[in-house]
């Protein structure tokens, strides 16, 4: 009996039959199997596929170069994703042109409560760093199982996947390539760290060429795979603007960050900001506040965690006497002061900041309002 992931894969390498098409071919013959069975005469009776197309899909070879990556496949121990699977995730195939079929290598949860795709440029300068860093580092006190999806490519991409490394969260690199090799090479050591926390993503078969337009064309993935996309940094024009207009036709949330009118960085950004296209965010708590993420609720801490015996009164919580005493404080030095894990305090902060008594400032600052 032959394998249907042969047919599967078979048919995302027919010429002329993109994603749409041959999800026009799957609805009218109802599996893979059956395009590559029918007789040509139905093949061609099919809207939009005609003689030519017909004939490409009867070419021969074309599975036997199907079954050869199968056998990459399994080799790799990587697993495919195909679109009437049930494992198949929900939110990439509510989009009119998702992957009829993709390969996936990793433990991510790709049908996770929650996932935020975040994107940028290539050249990202330390105010990005930072906007990522703080971004991720709030997030994760919030949300431990968050996934975070980006494109493993320099600048954003890469710093996004490694603080959320850092921050113990599950991160997936979605790919312009096949799972045969790791573009760019020195991301490769990111890379296989993804692959024990998260994954690495991609619809094109093993032999393909990270070639510019497959950067366009995986954007998709990114935009798909998630609940919304945040744009850090943007110049005028770059594949994360054409990812954030994905994922809006999608239907999907887009927000970025604000930077000075003259800085190049930002002004793709705070163009998506002018024409409505993108929500204004400048904390973890805007971003959770907008997409109405529901807090979990609170585990009492283990014995080996410092304590805390405070409640929300003002007076007797140590966090916001300090606030009252010094107006702003740094967030390291505020563990230091208070004997606390960053991220623990991660945590207290950003309830605070949700209940309006601080607001965090560049560079890991926080102030006091209305004091």
């Amino acid at each position: 009996m032959t394998d249907k992931r042969i047919y599967q894969i078979g048919l995302t390498m027919i010429n002329g039959v993109g994603d749409i098409l041959a999800r026009h071919l799957l609805q009218y013959f109802g599996d893979a199997e059956a395009v590559f069975t029918e007789k040509k005469q139905l093949l061609e009776k099919v809207p939009g596929i005609g003689e030519s197309t017909a004939a490409a899909i009867r070419q021969p070879g074309l599975l036997a170069r199907a079954e050869k990556e199968l056998a990459f496949v399994e080799a790799n121990h990587i697993s495919t994703f195909f679109l009437t699977d049930e494992a198949y995730p929900t939110r990439l195939r509510e989009c009119p042109d998702a992957p009829v079929l993709f390969y996936f290598k990793g433990n991510a949860n790709l049908q996770a409560r929650h996932i935020l795709s975040i994107v940028g440029t290539r050249s990202i300068t330390p105010y990005g760093k930072e906007l990522t860093d703080v971004l991720i580092r709030d997030l994760a006190a919030v949300f431990p199982d968050l996934l975070i999806v980006s494109g493993l490519a320099y600048g954003v991409d890469v710093q996004a996947h490694r603080r959320a490394l850092a921050n113990q969260l599950p991160t997936v690199g979605v790919l312009a390539h096949g799972l045969d090799r790791i573009y760019p090479p020195v991301h490769r050591s990111t890379a296989v760290e993804m692959l024990k926390q998260g994954g690495l993503l991609t619809d094109f078969p093993s032999g393909t060429n990270p070639d510019k337009p497959n950067f366009l064309k995986r954007n998709r993935l990114i935009a798909g795979l998630a609940d919304a996309t945040v744009v850090v940094e943007s110049a005028e024009r770059g594949g994360s603007l054409v990812t954030a207009d994905l994922a809006l036709s999608y239907g999907r949330e887009v927000y970025t960050f604000p930077g000075r009118t003259g800085d190049i960085r930002s002004k793709g950004c705070n163009e998506l900001i002018r024409r409505n296209k993108a929500g204004l965010i400048t904390s973890a708590a805007n971003l959770i506040e907008s997409l109405n993420w529901a807090l979990p609720k609170k585990t009492p801490p283990s014995n080996e965690e410092p304590q805390l015996p405070f409640n929300n009164a003002e007076e007797t919580h140590p966090v916001l006497k300090l606030f009252h005493e010094k107006k702003e404080v740094q967030i390291d030095l505020l563990a230091v002061e208070l004997g606390l894990p960053v991220q623990q305090l991660s945590s207290i902060l950003f309830e605070l900041e949700m209940d309006g008594k601080i607001k965090s400032l560049p560079g890991g600052i926080y102030r006091i309002i209305g004091d």
